[in-house]
């Protein structure tokens, strides 16, 4: 092996469309976690050791043990991912480690998937689905599987950011009345869509849908507990395409099945995947998804080409297409 070889670990089989990137790289040599499952720890540990790039997902993570395993050759990491919550940011920033993520490239594939969410739950899709094959279907009843609709709505963002601005975009021609935001400050992009921003208590308590599409911090950790979910109304409809850990999951089935509010629908939980036996899957009120925001092909192919990108870029010392500032 030559010296200027610069070894290169991934933790997925990952779309070809980013292995062909890395393949063709003369500098790298590329080793692969040769599975669609994820990596376990004993094999991740091991296969960064020496490692001057890493390219990982949003199931890795990327903590002080891995740095330390992969040691002082470790120049860049790359996450198939928008989020960036499954690693270590403080440890990797002290060692000058660089990062690149797939913002941007996911936003209208996540944007939508939180819309079919949103309209699948409003309108019990999923129930409708199971009543026409288990034969509950009999004649046409009034109020037979009625749900929520759009139209002349209060629907409440919180975080706009560009997923929450696409999913608003995508609401608005639905007939929504008014789009309430909240977050850290208010955005200039929300008169695009009409949106007023208010404090967190007033979007819950007058939202009919909810939509969560904030990041995952600190200080929306459990940010929708009990006493949130206490001042939704019991016709609302809380939809979360963000980060599992966002929701008290224990309080969401609590006020599901209390009828404190009146539906939900899950992208993301904790953990993933949720176990099958897992309370919030015997609710017909609440809509589990396996966090497929993301995923259509062409997105997929993107996210993969662009980490790939990403990757080169921190390796070679050159500009990174999607770097991440700290």
């Amino acid at each position: 092996m030559s010296a200027k070889l610069m070894k290169v670990f991934v933790t997925r089989r990952i779309p070809q469309e980013g292995m062909k990137i890395l393949s063709a790289a003369a500098e790298c040599e590329v080793s692969l976690w040769d599975s669609d499952e994820p990596v376990s720890r004993a094999e991740l540990l091991k296969g960064v050791q020496g490692a001057h790039g890493l390219l990982c997902l949003l199931s890795d993570k990327i903590d002080a043990e891995v740095l330390d395993a992969a040691g002082p050759n470790l120049k860049v990491i790359s996450t198939l991912s928008v989020g960036f919550d499954h690693m270590a940011i403080d440890e990797i920033k002290k060692r000058g480690i660089r990062v690149g993520y797939t913002p941007d490239v996911l936003t209208d594939a996540t944007a939508e998937l939180t819309v079919a969410l949103l309209l699948a739950t409003a309108r019990r899709l999923p129930e409708g689905v199971e009543e026409v094959k288990n034969g509950g279907w009999s004649s046409w009843k009034p109020l037979w599987l009625c749900g929520y609709g759009l139209s002349g709505s209060t629907v409440g963002i919180i975080g706009l950011g560009r997923i929450g601005m696409a999913i608003a975009q995508r609401l608005m021609p639905f007939g929504v009345k008014r789009l309430l935001y909240s977050g850290r400050t208010a955005k200039a992009h929300a008169t695009e869509v009409n949106g007023e921003f208010v404090p967190l208590d007033t979007l819950v308590s007058e939202s009919d849908f909810i939509v969560v599409s904030c990041s995952l911090t600190p200080e929306t950790q459990g940010l929708c507990d009990k006493a949130f979910f206490s001042k939704m109304k019991n016709t609302a409809v809380f939809i979360n395409s963000s980060r599992g850990a966002v929701v008290n999951q224990e309080d969401l089935y609590e006020a599901l099945s209390s009828g404190q509010i009146a539906a939900a629908g899950l992208d993301v939980t904790t953990p993933e995947p949720l176990p099958t036996n897992h309370p919030l899957l015997t609710l017909k009120n609440c809509v589990v998804l396996p966090h497929i925001g993301s995923a259509t092909y062409s997105t997929r192919g993107i996210m993969s080409a662009l980490a790939a990108r990403n990757l080169l870029g921190g390796l070679q010392g050159t500009e990174m297409p999607s770097e991440l500032n700290f």
